[in-house]
C-alpha cells in the first residue's frame, strides 16, 4: 500500500513538472509571437510613410527614378512577404534602399530644407529606431525560448510536444560591412 502511494506521488510530481515546463515553453513561444507582432506593426508604419516620402522626393529629384523605384519595389516586397523570415529579408532590403534614398537626397539642398521632407525623414528615423529596438526584443525572446527548449529538462518536454527552434533576426549582410572612408 505504501509503495502504491509512493508511485502515485512520483507520477503526480512528474506530471506536474511536465505541465509546468510545457506551460513555460508555451509562454516563451507566445512572447516571441508578441515581439514579432511589434516588429510587424513598426514595419507597417514604415511602409505607410514611404509613399509620402517618395512623392516628396519626386518633386525635387525626378531624375533619380531608379532609386525611387528601388524603394517602391522594396516596400512592395515587405508587404507581400508572408513568413517572418521573408519579412526580415524584405525589411533589410527596404532599409538599404531607404539609406540610399537619404544619401541621394543629400545632393538636393532645397529638398533637405523642405519641411515635409524633414518631418518624413524624422518619422522614418524614429520608426527605424523602434524597429531596431523591437528586433532586439524579439531576439531576446527567441533566445529565451530556444534556451527553454534546448536545455534539460525542457528539451525532453519540447521533443514530446514538438516545439521547434525559432530563428532570430539577423543583421543584413550590408550592415556587417565596414564603411570605407576615403580622403
Amino acid at each position: 500500500m505504501v509503495a502504491l502511494i509512493v508511485v502515485i506521488a512520483i507520477v503526480v510530481v512528474l506530471l506536474l513538472a511536465y505541465i509546468s515546463l510545457r506551460n513555460g515553453i508555451v509562454r516563451a513561444s507566445n512572447r516571441c509571437e508578441n515581439a514579432w507582432q511589434t516588429i510587424d506593426t513598426q514595419l507597417q508604419r514604415r511602409n505607410d510613410l514611404i509613399p509620402n516620402l517618395v512623392e516628396t522626393v519626386k518633386g525635387y529629384a525626378a531624375h533619380e527614378s531608379g532609386t525611387l523605384e528601388a524603394v517602391t519595389s522594396a516596400r512592395a516586397a515587405v508587404q507581400s512577404a508572408k513568413s517572418p523570415e521573408a519579412k526580415m529579408q524584405a525589411g533589410n532590403a527596404l532599409t538599404d534602399s531607404l539609406s540610399h534614398l537619404f544619401a541621394v537626397a543629400e545632393g538636393y539642398p532645397e529638398l533637405k530644407a523642405n519641411a515635409n521632407y524633414q518631418q518624413l525623414q524624422s518619422e522614418l528615423t524614429d520608426t527605424e529606431n523602434k524597429i531596431s529596438y523591437a528586433r532586439q526584443s524579439y531576439n531576446d525572446c527567441v533566445l529565451n525560448y530556444n534556451n527553454a527548449i534546448e536545455t534539460f529538462p525542457g528539451s525532453a518536454v519540447a521533443s514530446l510536444s514538438h516545439f521547434e527552434r525559432k530563428q532570430g533576426f539577423e543583421a543584413a549582410s550590408t550592415a556587417r560591412e565596414a564603411p570605407q572612408v576615403k580622403f
